[in-house]
């Protein structure tokens, strides 16, 4: 009897476990329990037991004590949840274990009614219902038994397989690091207007992609130090074959086309795709009957969707890059371009008659004999070019004594439409450059030749009419070598001589201030002296923050200007920079790289993370 009655008396206990009641253990079993599980031990004597205890007597700080986590949060899945009794069914006490077990059920159904109706009403209504889903999916398939958190599971409902399915989703493809930072900043935002999470959204459906997003941010580029890495060679792929001197470098005109071109003195043109890592190479074109002779033998046109191929021949070859065709301007009987002989605005000469076949008589630029003949080598070729930049209708070809001819790229004929003549003296035309500044409230084409004794000559293309000369300071008789700009209106303007100086001139240069502004010449903003060899090449990057000039005269040198300051950058290049002698400079068409070429085959690629993400 006795052993029946304690046991009525323990069970008979409302609301008490022994294994969580703080209260009916003494000190030594508490303290071996926070040595055991980590829990905080408070003896008996102190103020904060007696506290505990206060709490404890308080009915409604313990009400839900002794509930599981299942029974306080859960998910509507319409699935009826029995309740039944431990089916054991043996022991003594059984009225009363069921009696309790129908206390705690009603306890239970009465936690649950809340939660449960807030939870309907936050849930949102489905977009649509398939009556084609079933009710519940089996995981006897092998395919599926890897949804299973229990070897007995055998099936599943709708919800909870959705749920199982995106779970093993997440598993084998995690969540990149850019979503959850994004995720993290979303979530973070409590101000209500929403901007971070607008930006998110946005970012999510552009088709630009994240790179784009992230280029098309300004960046302002401190003077003295630049942060650069080196990568691996571009054309790392070709190295072997022997390829010889690099002649020429041209990115792609859009950063979504991550492009880069390499002519070499094989007369092969490569074309890799930059990634920074391995950069494989995409196509080779092999044109025998084409010397690639300068930087400005392989270019891009503007829009991006040909390739203009020139050297030392009086013939050029475009290669379109959407359909992989390669047409040459020779194929006409009529001369370079089509131009007839015979057309009073053509600048071509006619042959002597008294001389070898293959000779021009006066300052033209191409003889018939030339035409149709890739062999003959005594006609001028087409080392210098340049495209009008902002729509490239236009093509402009530095000739014979002085010329500079226009050639109309818009039609697709080739056909030359105009001339300009510069001073005859000093080896030609050794630079091209278009700019559009804004003189007279409206905005025209003008054109920069550079002439190899340093005059500089700013033509009115529409007008056919020299609006500025000047002499570049310091040069003198056969001393100019490269011109390049960038910008419009407000943009630089670098000249190179063969004494290794660089006059870097602003935007003044094409603002006429006076009446005379023609007769004025202009002061450089400052010489650059870091080189003492003559420049080869000069070549600004995007937004004119960055100016790399290069003498292939001298070894390693190569030199970064940050044109704000009009200083050179101290910490690179180094003296184990690997250079070698430069022949050929480009920036990417956001700046993130930088590839050079040298005479020994090599294109190193280097990036620059002022500019972008890598």
């Amino acid at each position: 009897m006795s052993n029946r009655s304690r046991k009525r008396q323990k069970i008979s206990t409302e609301g008490t476990n022994p294994i969580t009641d703080d209260l009916s253990k003494d000190d030594e079993e508490r303290r071996l329990e926070s040595l055991l599980f980590g829990t905080k031990y408070v003896p008996a004597e102190s103020e904060g037991f007696s506290q505990q205890v206060a709490e404890a007597a308080d009915g409604e700080g313990r009400q839900f004590q002794n509930l599981l986590d299942n029974d306080l949060f859960f998910v509507d899945d319409q699935i009826e949840r029995d309740f039944s009794p431990d089916p054991s069914g043996s022991g003594s006490g059984s009225d009363s274990q069921s009696e309790n077990e129908e206390e705690a059920e009603e306890l239970v159904t009465k936690q649950k009614e809340p939660f449960a109706k807030t939870l309907k009403s936050h849930r949102k209504a489905p977009a649509w219902l398939d009556d084609s889903d079933p009710a519940s999916v089996s995981l006897s398939s092998k395919r599926l038994k890897k949804l299973r958190n229990a070897t007995n599971e055998e099936t599943l409902t709708g919800r909870e397989y959705e749920s199982r399915l995106r779970r093993q989703f997440e598993r084998i493809n995690p969540e990149p690091d850019w979503a959850a930072k994004a995720r993290k900043k979303t979530s973070q935002t409590d101000d209500g207007d929403g901007e971070i999470e607008a930006d998110f959204n946005a970012l999510l459906s552009s088709t630009s992609g994240i790179r784009q997003s992230r280029s098309l941010r300004s960046k302002i580029l401190a003077s003295g130090t630049i942060d650069i890495t080196r990568l691996r060679d571009a054309n790392q792929s070709a190295q072997n074959s022997g390829c010889g001197d690099i002649k020429s470098l041209a990115f792609h005109p859009s950063e979504r086309v991550p492009v880069l071109c390499v002519g070499s003195s094989d007369r092969r043109v490569r074309m890799y795709n930059i990634d920074g890592h391995t950069s494989p190479l995409l196509q080779t074109l092999h044109i025998p009957s084409l010397p690639l002779s300068s930087q400005s033998s392989v270019t891009f046109h503007p829009s991006g969707s040909h390739l203009l191929l020139t050297g030392s021949r009086p013939y050029y070859y475009v290669y379109d890059l959407q359909s992989g065709a390669l047409s040459s301007s020779d194929q006409s009987k009529h001369g370079l371009w089509g131009t007839r002989f015979d057309d009073p605005s053509a600048t071509l000469q006619t042959p002597d008659p008294s001389r070898k076949r293959g000779r021009t008589r006066g300052a033209g630029v191409v003889e018939s004999a030339a035409v149709g003949s890739h062999n003959n080598t005594s006609a001028p070729g087409m080392e210098v070019t340049a495209f009008e930049p902002s729509t490239g209708s236009m093509l402009a070809v530095a000739g014979r004594g002085g010329y500079v001819h226009l050639v109309d790229w818009k039609s697709g004929a080739g056909q030359v439409i105009g001339s300009l003549k510069c001073s005859n003296g000093g080896g030609g035309v050794k630079g091209l450059w278009w700019a559009s500044p804004e003189l007279d409230s409206e905005s025209r084409e003008y054109l920069t030749v550079l002439t190899g004794d340093s005059e500089v000559y700013l033509w009115d293309v529409g007008e056919r009419r020299c609006v500025r000369r000047w002499r570049d300071e310091g040069g003198f008789r056969g001393t100019g070598r490269v011109l390049t700009g960038n910008g419009k209106g407000s943009g630089w303007l670098a000249v190179g001589s063969n004494t290794g100086l660089v006059n870097v001139y602003g935007a003044d240069l094409f603002t006429p201030s006076t009446s005379s502004w023609s007769s004025i010449s202009p002061k450089p903003l400052k010489t650059i002296e870091n080189l003492t060899t003559p420049i080869s090449t000069l070549r600004f990057n995007h937004d004119a923050q960055l100016l790399a000039m290069a003498s292939k005269e001298k070894k390693d040198g190569m030199r970064l200007i940050h044109l704000p300051s009009l200083t050179a950058f101290s910490n690179w290049p180094t003296s184990s920079t690997p250079f070698g002698h430069v022949t050929a400079v480009d920036f990417s068409a956001r700046s993130e790289y930088i590839a050079i070429g040298n005479t020994r085959g090599r294109v190193l690629l280097y990036h620059l993370k002022n500019f972008g993400v890598h």
